[in-house]
């Protein structure tokens, strides 16, 4: 039901917007394409999706035995589902995934991922606040951004950073949670201070999956740049460091199908000084098959992965 409302809030949004812009124009703009370019922006896709799966396989244990081949296909089955299932779950099943095929025990695998997770938005937040720091046009809207993404940003880093300031925190969401959320926000505090003993354990190995992910995702925000080019659009590189994380963050609200229409809102309203809102309408839809294109590489996949999860007993985890 929650995914029926998502849906029908990002069909609402797209209207709007599609209301709005001139869709004649909208058209012209990818007729008017440079086809180079798109090709290029499109293509790294391919280069991104294969170093976080290289990330996943840095991630696991030296004795644990993960492919390449292997860890791109969970990365692909992932992005599948979450295009289906709400708040990026398809992440979580890929610990599921790599607990049933043997790689992990669950608990373990639980806090890899969500490990990779939070490096993933931490790198995202970092580029944000260095692209927003030297963003030259900035508002009342945009200090309050800015301070809203360096506190997440120091939030995030004492949480990975202080086992205790993090065991605090759960707690003090536990009181204020449903009571729903309870069983998930205690899976996810043990989950949490396994990922700390782990990682804490090899400071090198900690080191290396920090600049892998930095790396990573400057790679996502120079792929949106690109399709600024593609578009035979014009929008300052470090600009384009501050804009497209805010539109991306606008993504991951929990309002939209897949961020679908929150993130093309968030991109037409802040690329407005550089081009038209039918080019940012454009850039939309392309940033929308970042996350189309992986998913649809992973359908081959995802039946073999799904056929393997086992039933769950109440003593397992996660």
């Amino acid at each position: 039901m929650k995914r029926l409302i998502s849906l029908g809030v990002s069909l609402i949004i797209l209207v709007v917007i599609y209301q709005r812009i001139d869709l004649e124009g909208l058209v012209q703009v990818f007729q008017d394409c440079d086809r180079l370019w798109m090709a290029i922006s499109l293509g790294m896709v391919i280069p991104l999706t294969l170093l976080t799966a290289w990330r996943l396989q840095q991630l696991v244990p030296a004795k644990v035995h993960l492919g390449l081949g292997e860890s791109n296909r969970l990365i692909l089955a992932a992005s599948t589902l979450n295009m289906v299932l709400p708040s990026k779950m398809g992440d979580i099943a890929k610990a599921y995934f790599m607990r049933d095929r043997g790689h992990l025990s669950g608990s373990l695998a639980l806090s890899l991922v969500v490990f990779e997770k939070a490096c993933d938005l931490l790198s995202l937040l970092l580029w944000c606040v260095f692209g927003l720091m030297l963003y030259p046009n900035k508002d009342w809207l945009f200090w309050i951004m800015t301070l809203a993404v360096v506190s997440g940003l120091v939030l995030g880093i004492l949480l990975l950073s202080s086992p205790k300031i993090a065991q605090w925190s759960f707690r003090t969401l536990g009181r204020i949670a449903p009571k729903a959320l309870h069983p998930k926000l205690v899976k996810l505090s043990h989950a949490w201070s396994e990922m700390h003993s782990y990682f804490w354990g090899d400071r090198r190995q900690l080191l290396r999956i920090t600049l892998t992910s930095i790396v990573i995702w400057f790679l996502h925000l120079l792929q949106i740049w690109f399709f600024i080019l593609a578009l035979r659009a014009s929008t300052p590189f470090l600009a384009n460091l501050a804009l497209s994380p805010l539109a991306i963050l606008a993504g991951l609200l929990p309002l939209t199908f897949a961020g679908v229409g929150t993130r093309d809102a968030a991109l037409i309203l802040f690329y407005q000084p550089y081009f038209s809102a039918a080019t940012g309408a454009a850039l939309g839809l392309l940033c929308t098959s970042r996350y189309l294109l992986p998913a649809i590489g992973g359908l081959p996949f995802l039946g073999q992965y799904l056929s393997t999860v086992k039933p769950q007993t109440p003593h397992e985890s996660p």
